[in-house]
């Protein structure tokens, strides 16, 4: 049974999903590119962290990041290789999602690797099935040709992306 909860990024059994996704950051393009928050800045006040486990084994992570422009940042989604294709980044987002608009957020917002960069197509292409749109940049973000910038609005009342898509299609055909 698949389980999310908020945790401690730095904690002993997080640690290797913590470096996973450093390693990722650190292969995927130049270092002045990388955005990747290591444990202590997924510590910093505001920063809220959730970890996947199933039967008491992390498996992934997500964080959410408040800015001052009344965005939330999607910030360390990751999921261990060997638990991908499972669904389980899908359920971060959501979850995600779901906590920013609780929080009273009125977008998400996210940076990831461009499309020459390998890596990053799975994320964008769940990013962009769950309803975000290209943007330009972010909040403490420049204009980056290794970065891709995306926006989600989220709705008051609750309405989930795939709600809102499901309805568009009924309402096209």
């Amino acid at each position: 049974m698949i389980e999310l909860r908020e945790a401690d990024p730095g904690a002993d059994d997080l640690r290797p999903v913590i470096a996973a996704h450093l390693a990722h950051g650190r292969q995927a393009g130049p270092p002045e590119s990388n955005h990747t928050m290591d444990a202590d800045a997924l510590r910093e006040p505001g920063v809220r962290f959730w970890a996947l486990y199933e039967n008491g084994e992390p498996l992934g992570c997500g964080a959410l990041k408040p800015l001052p422009d009344g965005t939330a940042e999607v910030k360390s989604v990751h999921v261990l290789a060997a638990a991908r294709g499972r669904g389980l980044a899908r359920v971060m987002m959501e979850h995600l999602a779901a906590q920013a608009r609780a929080a009273g957020a009125t977008a998400l917002v996210l940076e990831t690797g461009a499309e020459h960069l390998p890596g990053y197509d799975a994320a964008r292409k769940l990013y962009e099935v769950l309803g975000y749109s290209r943007c330009g940049p972010i909040h403490g973000y420049t204009e980056d040709p290794n970065s891709a910038f995306m926006r989600l609005a989220l709705e008051p009342g609750g309405q989930k992306p795939q709600e809102r898509s499901q309805r568009s299609r009924s309402s096209t055909g």
